[in-house]
Parts: structure tokens; sequence; C-alpha cells
């Protein structure tokens, strides 16, 4: 098998060249997403098992911290060894605290299962994205990004429900010990694709210093701003401010020079991948309180409109993949304005005046917007780094993502507390959507690829 992106022509992702390659990513991300959702929906009742209810918000804040640190460490890794290591220890770590946590006696171990999986999902993320890079060609990897963004359709309808049933009539340790086996089917079906891949190209082409450092300051910083955001108070205001402190200087050493320039190519590319994550998540993490406080909602029918994006979001990642026609950088642009769009939109349901329903139609806008620009971006990303700086680029687009949601979650958390409450919750969240509608349309804007790819 071939493996140089230019030479190979572009067949389907299910053909025998790639189909078992194609298999074992989708459920390497498949895993991941009824992991995630499951966890969320079963956190109540194994904290309550584990007595751990003062420690809540310890096992998201754990898990990604952890992310953040192997993210980093794996793009370095992935650069000099190429991404064979990362594709191996990932999956064995993240099953390895599958394992723990679904064994866990006490919120202790728990927690070092909910890192062990932060550590293995950030290291086989990296190392996904530059298999991606050395095995499909060019034309192929809008299709890819677009059917692993399309894995997580399946664990949004089902996985909440599903974790429900598994906690309350087997138990919230099989959500844990139940998807284990399929983490060690992922990385057998990706065997034959590691074991044909090149070796690596030598160092990468930039010499970065002070990575581990900075890795840890953005670690806590995220961190930071979860428990902040999580913890609203006068005394966590401190906290997340010191997270952002922690932030800026480890972001400048992670992210590409010029990324908070917009400078033309990688730079903006990175930019624009934080922006959109941080506008559609920071206005996500309250649209269920919006519907139950403001317009009385259950907490299943709060939900429905998390479950309408997802559903846009992997239809619109689907078209992308089959229109590679269309240029990457005009999906990114109009992704941006039409999130904004469909933020600004979101915004008239925050008033008790608002009509809640209206939500579902905006969210879809929202969905489908992340569906085009998402992918067209890690496409982007890929073709603009240089072979030996592939593992750097998908960190970075994996660091500017989880920090700029953390941080306008974290924002949401500070208005809440000082402009409104989570009973009424109007006067925070209605100028914090516009705000972040802004910040889509502001991405938009100044998002600028390079004259050419390399």
């Amino acid at each position: 098998m071939t493996l140089e992106t230019t030479s190979k022509p572009a067949g389907s992702l299910w053909c025998g060249t790639y189909r078992a390659t194609t298999v074992g990513l989708t459920m390497l991300v498949t895993i991941a997403a009824f992991e995630h959702l499951g966890v969320s929906t079963a956190m109540p009742t194994m904290v309550a098992d584990l007595r751990g209810e003062a420690l809540y918000s310890w096992p998201f804040t754990a898990f990604l911290a952890a992310s953040v640190l192997a993210t980093v460490l794996s793009g370095r890794i992935s650069d000099r060894l190429g991404p064979v290591p990362a594709l191996l220890a990932g999956p064995g770590l993240f099953l390895a605290g599958l394992v723990l946590a679904g064994l866990a006696d006490g919120m202790p171990v728990l927690l070092a299962g909910r890192v062990l999986q932060g550590l293995g999902l950030g290291t086989q993320t990296v190392g996904i994205y530059v298999l991606v890079a050395l095995v499909y060609p060019s034309a192929r990897r809008p299709a890819v990004f677009g059917l692993l963004a399309a894995a997580w359709v399946i664990p949004s309808l089902v996985g909440p429900t599903a974790a429900g049933l598994i906690t309350e009539h087997v138990g919230w340790r099989w959500v844990f010990l139940g998807i284990a086996p399929f983490a060690v089917l992922g990385v057998a079906l990706l065997l034959p694709a590691i074991r044909t891949l090149p070796p690596a190209e030598g160092a990468p082409s930039t010499v970065r210093r002070g990575v581990v450092p900075a890795a840890v300051a953005v670690a806590f910083g995220i961190s930071a701003l979860s428990w902040a955001a999580q913890h609203p108070s006068a005394g966590t205001l401190w906290l997340g401010l010191a997270g952002l402190a922690a932030l800026v200087p480890g972001l400048r050493v992670l992210l590409p020079r010029g990324t908070f320039t917009a400078r033309p190519g990688l730079p903006a590319t990175v930019l624009a991948r934080g922006l959109l994550a941080g506008a559609f998540f920071g206005v996500e993490a309250y649209v269920p309180l919006v519907l139950t406080s403001v317009h009385g909602f259950s907490p299943a029918m709060a939900g429905l409109p998390l479950t309408v994006g997802a559903c846009g979001w992997a239809a619109a990642s689907h078209w992308q993949g089959r229109h590679v026609e269309i240029p990457r950088p005009a999906l990114v642009r109009f992704g941006l304005a039409a999130l904004g769009i469909g933020l600004a939109g979101t915004a008239l349901t925050g008033p008790d005046w608002g009509l809640g329903w209206l939500v579902l139609p905006f969210w879809l806008v929202a969905g489908a917007s992340m569906g085009l620009a998402y992918p067209s971006i890690s496409v982007l990303g890929l073709d603009y780094a240089a072979p030996r700086d592939r593992g750097f680029v998908s960190s970075a687009l994996q660091v500017a993502d989880m920090t700029t949601a953390a941080a306008t979650v974290a924002v949401g958390g500070v208005m809440l507390t000082t402009l409104a409450s989570t009973a009424n919750p109007t006067a925070a969240i209605v100028p914090l959507d516009l705000l972040l509608a802004a910040l889509a349309l502001v991405g938009a804007l100044v998002f600028r690829p390079a004259a050419e790819p390399s």
C-alpha cells in the first residue's frame, strides 16, 4: 500500500485498501463518544455510590487536564517517532482507565481511572490525525473527518438513554467495563495500516522549547476555568483569573506563531478552530438551563436541541465530504458566519417572552455550521502542516479547541453568577449568546487562508 498523500488516487473509504483502517478509526471515535456521554449520564449515581458528592466535578476536570497534557506530548512524540506509539499507547491507556474506573471502590480510584482515560484519549486523538494524513490522500480527508464527526451521532442519540438503563438495571460500572473490549478491537483493526506506515521522517522542522511546562500551564488554566465555571462564586472568580494568567504564556508556546493575530495560513486556521469551538460550546452548555428554568421544559425535552444539533453536524459533515470541489476556506468562512446567525437566533429564546421551541431550528443551523467548518479546518490544518510537524499541528488544533471552549463556558458561569442566577438566567445568557455570536462572526472576518496550502 502506497501512503503518499499526493500519488494515490482517491477511492472509497470502504474499499479494500482503506476498509479496516476506516472501521478502526470510526470505532475508536465512537467508543470515546459513548464513554463521554455515558459518564455524564451515570455520574450522579457513581458519585453517590462512592460517597464523593463533594468532588462531583473532579472526574470531569481531571479528565480534561490529562487530555491537554497528553495531546501536547502526543504531538511531540508523533513528530519524532510517527503516530504508531500514540495509536498503541493511547487506546491502551484509555482501556486501563475504563477498567480502573469500572472497578473503583472509592473516589481516588475513580479519579485515577479518569486521568488514564484523559491521557489515552488525548494521545490517540493526535495519533488519529497523523494517521489520516499518512494513509488517506488529500482528496479523501474531507470525507474521513466527516465520517469521524458522524461517529458521534448514534452515541448522541442513544448513548445517554443506554447509559441510564445500564446504570439503573445493571450498574454504573458497566458504563466503563462494557465498552472496554471494543477499544481492543479498534486497535486490532488499525494494525494492518500501522504495520505498513513508513518510518518517521526525523526531527520536527522547528525546535520548540518549553513545551512540557507550557502544557502543564495550559492544563492548569483549563482546569481552573472549568472549576470556576462549575462552582461560580466570588472565590472561584480569582481561580478563573489565575487560570487565564497561566493560559496566555502557555498557549504562545503550544500554538503556531501568529495565531492570536490571525496570520494567514496555519495560524489563522488554528485560531478559527478555537473561535468555532468556543462560540458553539459556550452557548451549548447553557441551552438546557434556559429551556428548563425559563420555559419550563422537562429535562428530556431540554436535551432535544442538542440531539438536533448533533444530527445537523453529522449531516453537514457528510455533505462537505462529498463535495471536495468546494474550497475548504470558503466552507470555514461560511460555517463561522452561519454559526454566528444561529447563536444570535438562540439568544431570542433567552427571555421568558421568547418561544422556547425556536431553539430547534436555530440550533440545527448551529450544528450544521459546525459540520461544515470543523472538518474543513482539520483538512486545512493537515494540508498546511509540513510532514514532520503534523503532530504539532494536530495538537495545536485540539488545544485551541479545548482552551476556548473552557474559557467561554467559564465566562458564562461568571456572568450567570454576577448578572443572574440558575433560577432566572436570562440577564446573563442573552448577552452571552450575543457575545459568542459576535465572536463567530469576527472569526469569519479575520480568517485568512494562505495562497497555496503546502
